[in-house]
């Protein structure tokens, strides 16, 4: 009889559908340590087969050790230790030679004694947990490495300015100052990123609306590349036909263009091109270069954290585009990358029209 194990028990079939629409994976064994149910879930993780796996023993099925070697269900007892026991916090422990992160829960008869008659097994797989550690690693790594160079610098500066500024005519100071101005404001900027990529992870943008003129935040920031130093005959800004009024937030609006801008210009080549027009449910901005373009296989990589392609000597952090997408996105809106009509990269983004906050 399906559902049946060898000692006589039978699991409700209610409850494998139940187990089986959880996505971690459970196993559910008595309190001697029989198989009662598997889900699909575990299934999947642990290669446990759900119509053979009932009937036998936990420790048969499923061998989990710790760290030293330890068998895990002989470690937890549940027979044993005290009977107010309920549960087993999440332990990181392996089958044959993979990683889980695996928790307990006792199930007792509610007589005074307490037995314990029924153990819920939970499975995870460790994998999650592992990429989140690395890519906490590669922040911290990132982040000391973006901070190591400017603090470096103001920091030299400054001592030397300190020590010896009679040394100096009022000429070589002023560059001394300019190099600590400008290093001040990559760690400033730094911090900023780090702030939103915060924010964008917590869910805490907050988008405060307003009408926006899209092609004059474009001009703008076309006009603060220009005076940097970049010629004024690499940007073309495009408006094709009439467009609704926008409701966004003025200064992410400004974030998503500069960073869009940024990005062309540091790893594209040729000029840059922005393209605006209006679509049916808002405005479509294209910001387009001429350089070598973005691989399919590589579109969706793009917008991760600490992207940089293939040339990571031209700088960065690898963090626009993951502020960009997350910006865009809190808008309402969408963003996608795909190989510009002259060749290069196109970067494409759409925003709905929107509302004033208070409606």
């Amino acid at each position: 009889m399906r559902g049946e194990n060898t000692h006589g028990r039978v699991a409700d079939p209610s409850s494998v559908i139940a187990i089986d629409a959880l996505p971690d994976g459970v196993v559910v064994v008595d309190g001697d340590g029989v198989v009662m149910a598997v889900n699909r879930a575990a299934e999947r993780l642990t290669g446990l087969h759900r119509k053979t796996s009932p009937g036998r023993h936990v420790g048969d099925v499923l061998p989990l050790r710790d760290a030293e070697g330890r068998d895990w269900w002989k470690w937890l007892d549940p027979r044993g230790g005290l009977s107010i026991r309920s549960r087993q916090v999440e332990l990181p422990l392996q089958l044959d030679g993979r990683d889980l992160l695996v928790t307990a829960a006792f199930v007792r008869t509610p007589a005074r004694a307490g037995r314990v008659i029924r153990v819920v097994i939970t499975l995870r797989d460790a994998g999650a947990r592992r990429r989140l550690e690395r890519s906490r690693a590669d922040l911290v790594s990132t982040v000391a490495h973006e901070l190591r160079s400017p603090l470096t610098s103001v920091k030299g500066f400054t001592a030397t300015l300190l020590a010896k500024w009679d040394r100096f005519n009022d000429a070589q100071k002023l560059v001394m100052l300019q190099t600590v101005n400008s290093d001040a404001d990559r760690v400033t900027r730094l911090i900023t990123e780090l702030l939103d990529v915060s924010r964008i992870e917590s869910g805490r943008v907050e988008i405060r609306r307003q009408v926006v003129d899209i092609p004059a935040r474009a001009r703008r920031i076309i006009a603060g590349r220009v005076a940097a130093g970049e010629p004024e005959d690499r940007f073309s800004l495009t408006v094709l036909g009439e467009l609704p009024e926008m409701w966004l937030d003025q200064d992410k609006m400004d974030q998503i263009l500069g960073n869009l801008v940024e990005n062309a210009v540091r790893h594209g080549g040729g000029k840059v091109t922005i393209v605006v027009e209006p679509v049916e449910w808002g405005v479509a901005v294209s910001v387009r270069d001429q350089g070598e373009g973005v691989k399919p296989e590589l579109a969706s990589r793009v917008f991760r954290q600490f992207w940089r392609g293939n040339d990571r000597r031209r700088g960065g952090t690898g963090l626009g585009l993951f502020i960009v997408k997350g910006l865009v996105e809190a808008h309402g809106g969408t963003i996608t990358v795909e190989r510009a009509p002259g060749g290069g990269a196109e970067f494409r983004f759409i925003m709905p029209i929107g509302a004033p906050d208070c409606v």
